[in-house]
């Protein structure tokens, strides 16, 4: 799971899709006093407070939150990751590097699964991953097509990524995807994820974490039993999680800020 990176391309949706919401609760309440265009620029650009933005979040009327999509990319996770989050299918598009047009040959670069990374089965997973390639390989140069080729491809086979959504369907999938009883790749990308949103906008996206951070946990029986606390960020999080992957340097704070585990 190391060299995993995501980036935010479109930081300025996250702005226009604020103001949007703003803007989209007002009309609401404010639609006789618009007769034409000049008026409703006017409520348009109206200034407004960082608490309105925080109560409209809190509001049961999501469509508001829906005025704009941000453009993600997922650079390095592994192709079950891909299979994964395209389950989300509502207000989100993706785009992914293709088994079919592209040329794999060669490539040897897989995702370690975090229980496997420093373990003496990594070296096995590395190896069996190779070998498939290898596999890969001696197809494409005997004339068999990427993509028939393309089925010797291990789930671990790193992978490009763009992901587009709502604001809205973003806080959604890392409601859900965040959760300890998802995958450790998943989490940790849409850990990374939110990580970014939350730096770009606070009162939009502080409510993204799991069920469980934001009042009781809604998986019943099938629940995981490890909360996660309130007060924990999205970096506290990580450095619990996933320390393993924190020991590498990877993922670094802003301005090196030092943060302390708040869980065991």
């Amino acid at each position: 799971m190391r060299k995993i990176e995501v980036k935010i391309l479109n930081p300025e949706s996250i702005d226009q899709a604020e103001k949007l919401m703003v803007c989209a609760a007002r009309l609401t309440q404010r639609g006789h006093q618009i007769t034409c265009l000049d008026d409703f620029m006017g409520l348009y650009e109206k200034p407004y407070e960082r608490s309105t933005v925080k109560n409209l979040v809190k509001l049961p009327h999501p469509t508001i939150q829906k005025f704009s999509v941000i453009n993600v990319v997922v650079v390095g996770a592994s192709r079950r990751f891909l299979a994964q989050i395209t389950r989300h299918q509502n207000e989100v598009k993706y785009m992914s590097a293709s088994l079919q047009y592209s040329d794999y040959s060669g490539v040897e670069d897989f995702v370690v699964p975090y229980e496997l990374l420093d373990s003496p089965q990594e070296e096995i997973y590395i190896k069996q991953s190779k070998e498939a390639m290898h596999r890969y390989q001696e197809m494409v140069e005997a004339g068999v097509d990427n993509d028939s080729a393309g089925y010797c491809a291990p789930q671990g086979m790193r992978n490009i990524l763009l992901i587009s959504a709502t604001p809205y369907q973003w806080k959604h999938m890392i409601h859900q995807r965040t959760c300890r009883r998802n995958t450790a790749e998943t989490r940790y990308v849409m850990l990374r994820i939110w990580e970014q949103l939350i730096s770009q906008n606070t009162e939009l996206f502080s409510d993204c974490g799991p069920y469980c951070m934001n009042g009781i946990c809604e998986e019943g029986k099938m629940t995981c039993g490890k909360s996660i606390l309130p007060i924990m960020t999205v970096i506290d999080i990580i450095r619990v999680d996933f320390p393993k992957i924190l020991d590498t340097g990877q993922f670094e704070t802003e301005e090196g800020e030092q943060h302390e585990d708040t869980a065991n």
